[in-house]
């Protein structure tokens, strides 16, 4: 294969949905799943495609615990270039991997450590020919309600439709020039991007949707830690 695949794992958050009372103060990617940090597991589901080249993870700085938490793990490096944000983050770390414009970037949550390899796969696969890029998701299955706030209570607004509704997940795979430019356009138009697909959008494309897996969940809440682990 001509291009290489990189793959980011931005990781300079510190999830505070995700902490319990009186929990030790750790970010949420380094602490323990089935004995091992949420970290460590994310990278190792990406390590399980021997096509993608090398595992970059942004830290942030001064992070200590990032060496340790992905010690001995192939293909993999830790940088401590994180940002303010996702979408600084992971423009960062595009930066600092010195890929070119035509190598594939998949871009992996470090909340995500249930990644199967098949989704992983079907990923890479679909976008390999694709002239865009795209990302793993699921259609809304659920009946999906707004809400609006009366006396400081959240009430239901409206019923949407779901169809053509999808939850994205992560990877998502872009080229590194086309990522590197919607992320400096969304920059500059001081656009919220919550992932990169939507900066994709923003530039005027449309990512492919490929279909992903439940077990592919963000560990968001606190009670995720326990059904993840009963997952993995």
């Amino acid at each position: 294969m001509r291009d290489s695949l990189i793959a980011i794992v931005p990781a300079a958050g510190v999830g505070q949905r995700a902490g319990r009372p009186g929990a030790p103060d750790i970010p949420k990617q380094y602490r323990l799943l089935a004995g091992q940090p949420m970290l460590r597991r994310a990278v190792h589901a990406l390590l399980a495609d021997a096509r993608i080249a090398q595992v970059r993870v942004a830290v942030s700085a001064g992070d200590e615990r990032a060496a340790p938490a992905l010690a001995g793990l192939p293909r993999t490096s830790w940088r401590a270039c994180g940002g303010a944000t996702r979408a600084a983050t992971v423009a960062a770390a595009l930066a600092d991997s010195g890929a070119r414009d035509d190598d594939w970037i998949l871009v992996h949550d470090a909340a995500r450590p249930g990644l199967p390899a098949a989704a992983l796969a079907r990923l890479i696969d679909a976008c390999l020919d694709d002239g865009v890029g795209g990302l793993l998701a699921l259609p809304v299955a659920d009946t999906v309600k707004s809400a609006r706030s009366v006396s400081g209570a959240a009430r239901v607004a409206a019923t949407l439709d779901r169809n053509g509704l999808w939850l994205a997940q992560t990877p998502q795979m872009f080229r590194a020039g086309v990522l590197r430019a919607a992320l400096r356009q969304a920059q500059a138009a001081g656009a919220e991007v919550t992932d990169e697909a939507s900066a994709i959008e923003a530039a005027g494309h449309a990512p492919l949707l490929v279909p992903g897996d439940m077990r592919n969940f963000k560990v968001t809440w606190p009670d995720d830690f326990e059904l993840m682990e009963k997952w993995l």
